[in-house]
């Protein structure tokens, strides 16, 4: 990486948009399987451009503080509705602005600082935003709430209720202290969660359930996974730019006896102006999520499944086969036998497929640095929105095992997979499509 250089402004001006054009080309020529990822239609990134990015609507539709929101309040209030028609709930806000503001809008609404939060360690799958201040998580730091894991089951990548049930029992006879909230959702997320036991186990305390569904929310959308507020969950946040293949934007999604408590915490609490070109490409990403991810989150299990499996038999440790290897669009595999998590990200990277190094259930008890841990994942939802299904996915198999396991030269590689990549320009699993997934547009 070069360090930027400021001779004259119309230089450095050129330099922004010549490394934009760069990016797109290096994308259309890449195989993205991050997991945390996706590429929005045409028609959202059409709204993302529009002249809602200029413009302020704090507050409520309808209830705005400022003048000229009539159109901005008819689109928002569209999302909202599709909102509840995708998940099936009584209330949903459309304003947080990421994934990590819906969570601490359930935070805020749900517990107070030093109350006692249950949540993922992140070698479990546990994301930062529910980590405690220790490790700088948005929780501990920001919020001020106490946060224990759960206990985990390794073996079948799940939580252990019944032993944190004890460990919760230990820590009230030892301390006092009883937990608040519950917290599910997970940054690798590979089977559903057990929301209705944590219901049962939250009601032994009066506590709250939160379910973050930000990497599977598109498969909630499809009716596929699980369906966390029929199985208990008093709340569920989400970014929307994952599986739900939205803008970056977030949402939050309850039932209407806790509306007005979240309503007051997102604003004023949390937000002024909530990205209002993010809420209209989120609307439209809603309704192609009713329109067409029945099929689409199909697919992307499927293609997972098949990825990971082709892995498998390919040399790399693909964790979980015993439980089919996953139930989402997430993929996880040890690597450590070949190289470690870094260095396969790098190596991958210089072949044109993006993944991202992770850490994995054996480095908790390895206390493995994070900067190179023993895994890597992988996700297929990017790849199947581009039209890829299950050929495609043994396809991608082979050009991983080419850099991991059979250590060719990744630019050789790079070569096949650009060739590969040629057929798949489109976005599929939407309305129009006439625009290529990743052409750069200028409009200057």
């Amino acid at each position: 990486m070069t360090t930027a250089t400021l001779a004259e402004p119309e230089t450095a001006y050129q330099k922004v948009l010549d490394l934009l054009e760069k990016h797109h080309s290096m994308m259309r020529r890449s195989l993205p399987l991050i997991a945390s990822e996706n590429v929005v239609s045409p028609a959202v990134r059409e709204a993302l451009v529009s002249d809602f990015m200029h413009r302020y609507a704090e507050g409520w539709p309808g209830e705005r503080l400022y003048a000229g929101c009539r159109y901005i309040d008819e689109v928002e209030l569209l999302a909202i509705e599709l909102g509840k028609a995708v998940y099936r709930a009584e209330f949903v806000d459309v304003r947080p602005i990421s994934g990590v503001v819906a969570n601490l809008v359930a935070y805020t609404a749900f517990a107070r600082p030093g109350d006692m939060m249950v949540a993922l360690t992140i070698p479990h799958g546990g994301h930062i935003s529910h980590g405690k201040e220790k490790w700088g998580g948005t929780a501990g730091v920001v919020r001020g709430l106490d946060v224990e894991r759960y206990e985990f089951d390794e073996e079948n990548f799940e939580i252990d209720v019944d032993a944190s049930a004890r460990r919760l029992r230990k820590i009230e006879a030892e301390t006092g202290k009883k937990p608040r909230l519950f917290m599910l959702g997970a940054s690798v997320f590979l089977f559903p969660h057990p929301v209705k036991e944590i219901r049962s186990l939250a009601d032994q305390y009066g506590a709250y359930v939160v379910y973050d569904a930000a990497h599977v929310a598109g498969l909630i959308a499809g009716g596929r996974f699980q369906d966390p507020l029929r199985e208990g969950a008093d709340c569920m946040t989400m970014s929307t730019h994952k599986t739900l293949a939205g803008p970056q934007h977030g949402m939050v999604v309850s039932w209407n006896k806790y509306g007005e408590r979240l309503k007051q915490v997102a604003f004023p609490g949390l937000l002024s102006n909530h990205h209002l070109h993010a809420v209209a490409g989120l609307a439209i990403a809603l309704a192609e999520a009713l329109a067409f991810y029945r099929e689409y989150a199909s697919q992307i299990i499927r293609n997972a499944k098949i990825l990971a499996e082709s892995l498998y038999e390919l040399g790399i440790d693909v964790l979980y086969p015993n439980k089919g290897f996953t139930e989402s669009h997430t993929i996880v595999a040890d690597v450590s036998k070949y190289m470690d998590g870094r260095t396969a990200e790098e190596k991958l990277e210089q072949a044109g497929i993006i993944v991202n190094r992770n850490l994995i259930p054996k480095d908790y008890r390895l206390k493995t640095d994070y900067r190179r841990p023993s895994g890597i994942r992988l996700g297929s939802q990017e790849v199947t929105r581009l039209g890829m299904k299950e050929s495609e996915m043994k396809q991608i198999a082979e050009f991983i095992a080419d850099v991991i396991v059979k250590g060719k030269e990744p630019s050789k590689v790079a070569e096949d997979v650009a060739e590969f990549r040629s057929n798949y320009r489109k976005v599929h699993y939407c309305f129009e499509n006439a625009t290529g997934a990743y052409d750069y547009i200028r409009i200057r």
